[in-house]
């Protein structure tokens, strides 16, 4: 026999012999693919979907807080404007009142200068009380109708709230 076809002859056997192997190769990965690529295919798919939204929820979440955040800054800013105002209203009226009050007693006569002074450093101090007074109550009223809260607990004089 020819070397040539004695080879074919042996080739011919060897790809008869291999049909069986590829066929169950075949098989083999279409049950894999039905029973378990398909199956992590779609729980990979699933986790996926999860994760986004979970991530989408995340940053919406983000997104509110932080338009919350800047609302609430915002809405501070404002009343500390307002307080700010409000005291230097409240001080250019005793400074305007402290010029009168000095005006006359510099026209008062020399023997009532020393008497006219006690008089004016006792009203300055009573004015000064009701100035802290009415400007702690200015800053409580204004934080409450901001923040929405019930009545602050009084702050002890010199700390701020």
């Amino acid at each position: 026999m020819n070397p040539l076809l004695e080879s074919l002859e042996q080739l011919k056997q060897l790809f008869i012999h291999s049909i069986p192997t590829v066929i169950f190769v075949v098989v083999l990965f279409i049950i894999l693919d039905r029973l378990l690529f398909r199956a992590i295919a779609n729980v990979m798919k699933k986790r996926e979907e999860e994760t986004s939204g979970a991530l989408e929820r995340a940053r919406k979440r983000a997104s509110e807080a932080e338009a919350k955040s800047r609302a609430y800054q915002s809405a501070i800013q404002e009343a500390r404007a307002q307080i700010y105002s409000g005291r230097q209203e409240d001080r250019q009226k005793a400074l305007a009142e402290r010029e009168s009050l000095l005006k006359a007693v510099r026209e008062q006569s020399d023997r009532l200068v020393h008497e006219a002074r006690a008089s004016i450093a006792a009203e300055a101090a009573t004015a000064r009380e009701q100035l802290a007074a009415t400007s702690e109550s200015l800053a409580r009223e204004l934080m409450e109708r901001i923040l929405g809260e019930g009545p602050a607990p009084a702050a002890p004089r010199g700390v701020q709230q």
